[in-house]
């Protein structure tokens, strides 16, 4: 199956427009979403690839390290072809005993990345990203300095930032150019809106995470289930899932006749909503069984009309969920 494409900012990598993102397949830790079988993970990450997706988005704390083994090995089954682009983050590292710190020091980024390639199996690493700014206050001049000497050793080919502000953005394009962003962005949460616009107006790729908010815009959400989930599963207690809930389940209702209109899953109008948005070149979306792939892998060829982002827009607007502008300035 053949999804269209999309230049990645000045990457040269041509990406399709949604991506497989592999946090839920760390399976349980921390920030886990519950216990996972590794050989549905890596049938997911297969049939995504079957079906057209050209990158897989992961991060070595996803799982402790676990998420990059498993992407591994669906790799490893995969023709070399036909191999997606992997795209990984550091910048958060764990002890012994499972705690994460958000670390960027020059000694621990290359740590991370050397680690990464071993885990992941790879020689080079498509995209590597910054997942969290510092929490030492490391100057950002600093760390991005490794990333950009990365690069230019050949261990990565390209290098991000993710959930970095304006200001960050800028000093580290002083230093070395930005080739991607990685922010959170959904119907729910918009709260990145200037980020993205900054990433539109200096030539850096933009590939939003948690379109579909986490489960919530697809549609399979209610109070009872967000009860039942496992208590190792972070949406238990999150905000969202919680005191936000009734506003958020509100505009999943609201995607639904758009969803008929056009044919598909409410989950593919969700990302197709996001990929709508002027800046943003893709989305990551992640699942843990093949049948999941299904209900998004279409947002990729879905045109949401004039009339579909208004009727979104004004439930938006009623609902009261999240925050942020409801459409981009053009």
């Amino acid at each position: 199956m053949t999804l269209p494409v999309q230049a990645f900012g000045r990457t040269g990598m041509d990406i399709t427009r949604v991506g497989f993102g592999a946090w839920a397949v760390g399976g349980s830790w921390q920030h886990g979403w519950g216990g996972q079988d590794d050989a549905d993970s890596v049938a997911a990450v297969r049939h995504a690839v079957e079906s057209g997706v050209n990158w897989i988005d992961t991060a070595a704390v996803y799982g402790l390290g676990h998420s990059e083994e498993v992407v591994a090995k669906a790799l490893a089954g995969i023709p070399e072809a036909d191999r997606p682009f992997v795209f990984t983050k550091g910048g958060e590292v764990w002890d012994d005993a499972g705690r994460v710190s958000k670390v960027a020091t020059a000694e621990s980024l290359r740590r991370e990345c050397e680690a990464s390639l071993r885990r992941l199996g790879v020689e080079r690493i498509d995209l590597y990203q910054v997942h969290q700014t510092p929490e030492a206050g490391t100057p950002v001049e600093e760390y991005w300095q490794t990333m950009v000497d990365l690069t230019a050793e050949g261990k990565v080919r390209a290098i991000g930032m993710s959930n970095h502000s304006i200001e960050r953005l800028e000093g580290a394009e002083r230093v070395g150019h930005v080739d991607s962003l990685q922010p959170p962005f959904s119907a729910i949460n918009r709260s990145q809106a200037g980020e993205i616009a900054w990433a539109a107006a200096n030539g850096t790729g933009v590939i939003v995470y948690s379109p579909m908010q986490s489960g919530l815009l697809t549609g399979a959400f209610s109070a009872e289930r967000v009860a039942a989930l496992p208590d190792d599963d972070w949406r238990r207690s999150a905000p969202d899932f919680t005191t936000g809930l009734t506003a958020n389940l509100a505009v999943a209702d609201a995607l639904a006749p758009v969803a008929e209109r056009h044919g598909v899953p409410r989950a593919a109008i969700a990302v197709a909503w996001v990929l709508a948005w002027p800046g943003i070149t893709g989305a990551i979306v992640g699942a843990r069984r093949p049948a999941q792939v299904d209900d998004w892998v279409r947002a990729a060829t879905v045109e949401l009309t004039e009339a579909d982002l208004a009727e979104i827009g004004a439930a938006i607007e009623t609902s009261g969920a999240g925050a942020g502008p409801v459409r981009a300035r053009q």
